[in-house]
């Protein structure tokens, strides 16, 4: 047994070892090395959850009723040697893996958020290939990315991926073009070929206001995208996302919105946001809301930090134009929803 106990203490030793060497290599080289952990608490204040365990307040993420939840293992990984680069972004945990809806009945603990390689052929002009976050909308899976914790209508109707090829231009530090042809809305493979034309429009007219007029079409439908952003102050941010989408399925089926999003930094560690949004689902529905009717979403969020750890307390009220929650686990159903919710998100 003592033997075997040195044996084994060895054999880690070089592990450890290896890893170590491979580490430092791996730094040398310029192999970047960044991402994420989150987890949070949510509590719906009618107390109503479904057989899932959800509340009632049905996006992408954070809910699960009165429980502790994890939300994902973000780990990137990044590389750049001459015009040469790469992008690996692997999730592991529900939030990166089957609320985003790739590999949901794979069985596996982990999901590719990212796989592209890029080449620049001038300081102007680049090509990206592979699988990428979508290029359309405001927010994004990580929550690292985000201020709110909980995430809009919009992002959740939304593409959340697109594997495809893409060319950019840079016409100036204030216009900038992207083309590209893509799968399917997040087929990281597509048996049925690539469908899906886009293009980004980036315009940015005086420092610290970028706009990106999106356009995407194909397989699921067509979706035209404004996001913009706007830095007024170091401590005054405003954003705006809309959007209007059209399924090419049988029906006038898809949906419209908009977001509007108002931050005031108070200091380095302390922060204040809200967001109000507006989504209607147009007659034959899509995904949230009974077809021809509306939400209307207002959330406040703050953002404590310490060093890389950010706590995100929030606050969610969501109106609708119709029944479309219920007040109580007897099933009665009203036009509003209401809930609190407690984050972490560790960034690295």
């Amino acid at each position: 047994m003592k033997n075997s106990y040195i044996f084994k203490s060895q054999t880690f030793t070089w592990i450890l070892t290896i890893c170590t060497v491979i580490l430092v290599r791996a730094q040398d080289e310029s192999l970047t090395i960044s991402g994420s952990v989150d987890a949070y608490y949510k509590y719906d204040f009618a107390g109503y959850k479904n057989d899932d365990g959800l509340g009632n307040i049905p996006t992408s993420f954070a809910n699960e009723q009165n429980s502790v939840s994890l939300g994902m293992l973000n780990l990137i990984l990044g590389k750049t040697v001459g015009k040469a680069s790469f992008v690996g972004d692997v999730s592991f945990g529900p939030r990166g893996q089957y609320q985003s809806l790739l590999n949901g009945g794979d069985g596996n603990t982990f999901n590719i958020q990212n796989l592209y390689m890029s080449y620049a052929f001038t300081d102007k002009f680049s090509m990206t290939a592979g699988f990428m976050g979508t290029f359309v909308g405001y927010e994004i899976i990580s929550p690292a990315g985000n201020f709110n914790y909980s995430t809009s209508y919009l992002f959740s109707a939304g593409p959340f991926q697109n594997a495809g090829i893409k060319a950019q231009y840079e016409f100036s530090d204030k216009v900038g073009l992207m083309v590209g042809l893509f799968n399917d809305w997040n087929a990281y493979q597509d048996f049925d070929g690539v469908s899906d034309f886009g293009a980004q429009l980036r315009i940015s007219p005086v420092d610290g206001w970028d706009a990106y007029i999106n356009f995407l079409t194909g397989g699921t439908g067509a979706i035209i995208d404004l996001t913009t952003a706007y830095q007024v102050t170091e401590a005054i941010n405003i954003g705006l996302n809309a959007a209007d989408f059209s399924d090419f399925g049988d029906g006038d089926g898809g949906y419209s919105g908009g977001a509007l999003y108002l931050q005031y930094g108070f200091s380095d560690a302390f922060a204040l946001g809200v967001r109000g949004e507006y989504y209607k689902e147009k007659e034959d529905g899509w995904a949230f809301v009974p077809g021809g009717e509306s939400v209307t979403g207002l959330t406040l969020s703050a953002n404590v930090k310490a060093g890389p750890l950010t706590m995100i307390p929030e606050f969610r009220l969501d109106n609708g134009s119709t029944e479309m929650f219920y007040k109580n686990m007897g099933l009665e159903p009203t036009k509003s929803a209401s809930q609190f919710s407690l984050a972490l998100v560790y960034a690295f």
